[in-house]
Parts: C-alpha cells; structure tokens; sequence
C-alpha cells in the first residue's frame, strides 16, 4: 500500500473517532462531497488512489476551513469503512447504512473454516460406469468403442479416437460438483473448462450427423478447434450455439433465469440466426428470445481466471455462486434484502475473507452453522 493511503486510512480512522482538528474535519469534508457529486456515492476501484491522493494534497496544503458544509455524517461513517475494507482486502462492497446499523449488524465470521473448490469431476462412460477423476491414476482410464480415454499428468482428460465408426453413438457425461471444476480436451482438440455444478454430454467421438455437438448444463469456458467441415455446437436449455473456432463463456444454469454466451473471440450464432462479436453477450429468458449487448468479457471469465467479480448483482445472486464453489447451503431468514455488491475477490480465499466483507457492508446480515450461510435484513 502506498505510504500516501496509509495515512488516509489514518486520517479517515480520526475522523471516525472524532479526533481530526479543525482543518483535517474540512478537508475530509470537501473531499466527501466533491466525490459523492462525481459518483453519487458509488465508490470506484480506479478512482480511489487519485481520491486518496487529494485528501492528502488538501489536508498537506492546510486549506482553509470551510464552512455551511452540508454532510450526512453518518453517510461518510460508512463510505470511509468501505474505504478501508477496499485497499486493505482488495475488495469493495458499498451501501448506504447508518453507524448503528453497521456496527448492530458485524460479526466474527472467523470460525467459518469452508475452504474453497478443488479440481476434481466424474467421467460417466456410455457403460454407466463412474471414474473419479480427482482420484484417478494417470494414464489410460478407460477405452470404449474404438476411443482411449486418459488422464494426462497436469490433470487434464484426453480422448484419442482409434476407430470412429465403432466408437459412434457412445454417450459420456462429465459433471462436477459443488466445489469442483475441471479442464478437459474434446476428440477434436476443443478445451473445455467446466464450472461448478455443471455437466457436459457428447458422444465418445464428438461427431455426430456431421457436426460436433455437446450438451451442457451450468458453465463452461471453450476454446474450440479449428473445422471448417464439421461446426460446433454446444446445447443448453435456451440457446443452440454454433461455431467453426473461437473462444466463449456459456453459463446455462438450471436455478438461473437466464442464459448467457459471452464471446472473447472469433463469431458464434446463437439460435441459427443471430450472430455475435467480440464483446458481445447474449441473454435468453426462454428458447428464441435473445438480447444482446456489449460487456466487460473478464466478468463473464472471472470463474475460469480464479476470481469471483460482482458488478451490482444482488444478495441472491451473490449467494448463488458462493454455494456452488464452496458447497455450502443459503438460508433466507426474515425478507430478502434488497442490495447490490460491486467488488472482486479470489475464489481461493477462505469463505470467512468473503463473507466478513460482506457484513462490513451493513446491509445483510450473515452468520454461519456448519456449512449454512443464514442470510438476515
């Protein structure tokens, strides 16, 4: 942390505490307000070094008091506790709550010791046979039908077609669970990186009728391989996806209302009619209705890249994906409480890091039993 932030962070701590002198009061004060009328009190990572930089400037320069400065007191309270959570942790949630209510609502979350996902899947062969992958052997796992099935020593599963035709019409499912993920290569060279809670059909030898076809259900990243001759198509329960090569994030989950393709590279068609570009996200409600527009392609990929990011996404939402990576159940107790969280954080820290932030917000309330997160107003 820049020496400079360190002694904002100390300054915001006095200013808290009631202890700044007259000075310190109004330059923490101008500075407040000037930023709350450029951000309307949405706090932006990108902005706060150069924010941090001006308190200082003002606070250094010994600027004249200012008077008749109109301030929610309480407002500032806990905007500069957000700015605390923010440079320390790395990571920023905000909403408007009062000193009381904040300091009414945290707790130690520091007893919660749910560690994060792990690699691991279950390769369901056409035979109904189950071979752990997180546990297996490297090596040959298992050949069916004319294709080899192994595990490489980076922990990734390869198939090898020996003879396409014997191998056709053999169906193999790989499915993670709650707080798993897994990278694996298709027949045809496509990787495919599976999210939590998700599974993927296809046929052994992944060509079928003259395409390649796969069925998902969840999330996945793929990176397809390059077949003018033969597209593509991945399936979900609200869109059909059709490629030649390119790069793209599907999330089809059963709990979500809605599916999203989000590309990164090359050009998909969504539902043999729209056609998407870098940059583009399309959601669907139900099968045929697309909305497409541009994003930020990182959000979409955070998951793959080891990261949770939240841009204004509500509780429920939040707790969706805290329960599949971590595998933990959410209670709602009382109402749900209407707020949106913007931050980012690794999905590699204890659970205890996330949700301890969380509650600093003020607005929700969580505790932990086990392996419940109770979720209160």
């Amino acid at each position: 942390m820049k020496m400079e932030n360190k002694k904002v962070l100390a300054l915001l701590e006095k200013y808290n505490n009631g202890t700044c002198t007259e000075e310190e009061n109004a330059a923490v004060e101008a500075w407040y307000n000037s930023y709350a009328a450029k951000h309307s009190a949405n706090v932006i990572d990108d902005d706060m070094n150069e924010e941090m930089s001006l308190i200082w400037r003002n606070v250094q320069a010994n600027k004249q008091q200012i008077k008749n400065i109109q301030l929610n007191y309480k407002r500032l309270f806990a905007f500069a506790a957000t700015i605390a959570v923010l440079i320390t942790a790395g990571m920023l949630f905000y909403k408007n709550k009062t000193k009381n209510d904040i300091i009414r609502q945290q707790v130690s979350l520091a007893d919660a010791h749910i560690k994060p996902g792990r690699e691991g899947a279950t390769l369901t062969l056409a035979d109904g046979k189950k071979i752990a992958l997180s546990n297996a052997v490297n090596g040959e796992l298992a050949k069916e039908a004319g294709v080899v099935i192994s595990k490489t020593r980076d922990g990734q599963i390869i198939y090898e077609i020996q003879n396409p035709t014997v191998g056709a019409n053999k169906i193999n499912t790989i499915s993670t669970a709650k707080g798993e993920t897994y990278q694996l290569r298709l027949p045809d060279g496509t990787a495919v990186w599976l999210n939590s809670a998700s599974s993927l059909t296809y046929d052994a030898t992944l060509h079928k009728s003259g395409i390649r076809s796969v069925k998902l259900d969840g999330e996945a990243y793929f990176q397809v391989a390059k077949d003018k001759l033969h597209p593509f198509v991945v399936e979900t329960g609200k869109q059909r996806i059709e490629v030649l090569g390119t790069h793209f994030n599907v999330s089809a989950y059963s709990d979500e209302t809605t599916t999203k393709t989000t590309l990164l590279e090359g050009s998909v068609r969504l539902n043999d009619l729209r056609v998407l570009e870098p940059g583009d996200q399309a959601s669907s409600q139900a099968f045929g209705k697309i909305a497409v527009e541009k994003v930020d392609v990182n959000e979409a990929v955070a998951w793959k890249n080891g990261k949770f990011i939240f841009t204004s996404e509500d509780i429920t939402s939040v707790m969706r994906k805290l329960s599949r990576w971590y595998d933990v159940e959410v209670v709602y107790k009382g109402d749900r409480p209407a707020a949106n969280f913007t931050g980012a954080i690794s999905r590699y820290d204890n659970i205890s890091k996330i949700l301890s932030k969380i509650n600093y917000t003020g607005a929700v309330h969580l505790t932990v039993e086990g392996r419940r997160i109770i979720v209160m107003p």
